[in-house]
This record gives structure tokens, sequence and C-alpha cells, in this order.
């Protein structure tokens, strides 16, 4: 697979958990110098440690009980968390995992519509390792039981981007999000926004350059999403952004934080993103530097303030309440405390 497919297009390679061993020697976050350092505004708490030892994590959901709903891309495994006890148990088993010999692949987001859940997965098949397995989305049945409710490989193998290479036909599928009866899923390889229906139809609903889409967030016919930018990753290219299914047009909410990869609506109208930290660039397509990672708040003035950092590659968050639930790449869940201030907060 050539190198090309781990650099613009896709910052976020799903091989990423490979790189894990080879880190590199730890620097100091420079988050804090492109964004507004304003604790004594949000007063968030110490992050803490909920849950560990998963496997490897990408995105994350809550059902309708309350708990967090976590998928293993490792182990094909998605697993029901306790957000208060961190106790886990296994909510789904036997879904398409990633491919050692090529060390990519599985699972990388879970959601909820009408009280069904639906995984995404990813370059499991692809033209160039062909295997036989569906990219796209899985409704789950059971414990061990679930159907492809969505083709979405053999729709970006018929509908291919323009404007910048690609190296994998079917695509790099990173989250999905429910809208108006379907779903919306970001392609960080493509660099769009594609809309599913239940019965399965794909369509483009956003097309982009190459500013690689990861994290959704979705407020009535209102879409956000999150912008990792393409290599370097640089913090001007970490955005927060917004559009609707009405208009073309595309608004920048934010930006100043590097390789944001997922946006969440807190309490009120509160709005918070996730950056992975700063990007290592040995090689192109590894994960950011460990322990550079933050989350982050969007203030009306298009900028970000820190709410909690030093953080270890983050790929998606949650918030329950006024507490942040924070997966890590290595299938950690960390927490923050009180992370909107008064008198949305509280």
């Amino acid at each position: 697979m050539h190198k090309n497919f781990f650099n613009a297009t896709f910052g976020l390679s799903l091989i990423s958990f490979l790189l894990i061993a080879c880190q590199k020697d730890l620097k100091e976050t420079s988050v804090k110098s492109q964004v507004k350092d304003d604790a004594k505004f949000s007063q968030p708490g110490t992050p803490g440690q909920l849950a560990s030892g998963l496997g490897i994590c990408f995105g994350s959901t809550t059902g309708s009980g309350g708990d967090l709903f976590v998928p293993d891309a490792q182990a094909g495994v998605i697993y029901r968390i306790d957000p208060k006890t961190g106790d886990k148990t296994t909510f789904v088993s036997g879904l398409p995992q990633l491919i050692p010999e090529i060390g990519l692949g599985g699972i990388t987001d879970v959601v909820f519509l009408g009280g069904t859940a639906y995984a995404l997965v990813t370059v499991v098949d692809d033209p160039t390792f062909p295997t036989g397995q569906v990219n796209g989305i899985y409704r789950i049945d059971g414990p061990n039981s679930f159907e492809v409710v969505a083709d979405i490989g053999a729709f970006n193998i018929a509908h291919p981007p323009t404007g910048f290479p690609i190296d994998v036909a079917t695509g790099v599928l990173y989250s999905i999000e429910t809208y108006l009866g379907g779903f919306l899923v970001s392609d960080g390889h493509f660099n769009r926004v594609l809309h599913v229906t239940l019965d399965g139809e794909v369509s483009i609903f956003r097309s982009f350059g190459n500013i690689v889409p990861t994290g959704l967030e979705v407020r009535g016919n209102q879409i956000y999403s999150s912008q990792a930018g393409p290599v370097p990753h640089l913090p001007a290219n970490g955005k927060v952004v917004t559009f609707d299914d009405k208009s073309s047009a595309v608004t920048n909410v934010a930006s100043g934080a590097p390789l944001l990869v997922d946006v969440e609506f807190g309490r009120g109208q509160s709005l918070f993103a996730l950056s992975q930290g700063d990007y290592s660039g040995d090689p192109e397509g590894s994960p950011a530097l460990p322990n550079t990672g933050s989350l982050v708040r969007v203030n009306p003035d298009g900028t970000f303030s820190v709410i909690a950092d030093g953080l270890d590659r983050p790929t998606s968050f949650e918030i329950i309440g006024n507490t942040a639930y924070i997966v890590t790449l290595t299938c950690e869940i960390w927490t923050v405390d009180n992370i909107a201030s008064p008198p949305l907060g509280h």
C-alpha cells in the first residue's frame, strides 16, 4: 500500500495503533499556546481514569439508559460500560475485526437509532486486499447477531472523489451520527460526509477539499463536524465547521487546535471539541505525540479554551450531564467533570 494513503488525505490512520510501541519521547503540549487558557471560567476537574485494557478504540456513543458503548476494532466487539463504575460487559461480538496482515480495519463507531444499535465498519475489504467482508453500516440484532444494512464500500468504489489522490478505493469511514431518520457518515480518506438511509441507500451529502473530516454532531437540521486538517495538521487547520442540507455554505465555528477528531454539544449551547494533539510526523499518518491531546471548548469569538490537556491520543468523547468521557486510541476511558460553567453547567 502506498504511503500516500497515510498523508494528507487521512492523517488519523487506522494503523496508528501499530506505532504505539515506537513512541517518541514525550514533549510538552503546545495547545495552550494555540488556544485561550480560561480555567477560571470553566473550573473543570482533573482527568481521572474510568476504564482501561479494552483494545483499540476510535468511536463511542451513549445509550438511552445512560451507559457508554465503545467499539473495539481489534476484537470486533462493542462494550457496554457503566459510566459510574467503569465496569464493562460485551454488548455484541463477532463483528469484522481489523486485518492483522495489513494492520487495518474494524469497527470505528457506533450509534443508536430507535433503540437499535448500528456499527460502522471500515477497511475490512478493498480491491487491493479482497476479503469478501463489507465496509459499511451493520445493524445489531443481538449479542452475536447483526446484519449489513448499507454497503458503503461498494458505493465508494462506484463514486470515487476527485481533486486529491486516494489509495483505499472503499474509503476510510470514521464516524456515524443519526440524522432525520437515517445516518451521516464521515469519510476521512475521501474527504466527504455521506447520507445513508435505513434501506441502505447511500448518497453524497457534502464533499470537501483536503480537510480530513472526523467527528460529527447534529442539532436539528444543523450538522457540526470536526476537521483534522491536512498533514502536518497545523492548529490553524484544526476546525469545527457547520452546515445543513439546504445550503452549500460551510461555516467555520472555531479553529486553532491540532488534529481535531470529535465534536459534541454539552449542556445548553456549550460546544466542545477533542484535539488528539501535536502531530508527530514520523511517519506520515501516525497519530499525535503521546500525552499532547486536549479537550477544548468553543468560544463565541471562534477560538478554543483548554478544558483539560495532557491526554494520550484521544479519539472520541461523549458528554453525560456535565462530565466528558474521553476514549483514547488504546481504549482507556478518562473522565473530566464540570466541563461547562454556570449557568448552563450546573
